[in-house]
């Protein structure tokens, strides 16, 4: 196999998969949430690879197309996801000043960073909204 490094050559998982911790998916944070949002935090995994949390890129555009999505209501997926604290903006996007921007990086509040952080699990203490 061409591509691949030397260690993964002998491998028998068959390749890249998102881990979604059972944990995880027993808060009320994650219970409550609808499809369109957790179909985005898988996408945010999807580009986590063990050493970028808080350089995660995935701007909205992009979650749009890899959504089948509009781009605006893509945007309130990302803020519920903030708001349910299972992500944080680490940095957010810019216009440079010769046009080309840089889109927002996300940090998983489920993971430690990459400068060694702990992992805020933020997602625990989220409580839903009392009418």
């Amino acid at each position: 196999m061409p591509g691949l490094r030397k260690y993964e050559r002998n491998k028998k998982s068959g390749g890249r998969f998102v881990q979604l911790h059972e944990w995880l998916m027993c808060s009320e944070a994650w219970k409550s949430m609808k499809s369109g949002p957790r179909a985005l935090s898988v996408e945010i995994k999807r580009r986590y690879n063990g050493r970028n949390n808080g350089e995660i890129v995935l701007s909205h555009r992009q979650a749009a197309v890899l959504l089948n999505a509009h781009r605006n209501t893509v945007g309130a997926w990302f803020n519920e996801l903030l708001e349910r604290g299972l992500i944080e903006l680490a940095t957010g996007p810019c216009l440079g000043v010769n046009g080309s921007g840089s889109a927002s990086q996300w940090r998983l509040t489920e993971e430690k960073t990459s400068d060694g952080l702990p992992a805020t699990r933020k997602f625990w203490s989220w409580c839903g909204k009392s009418d």
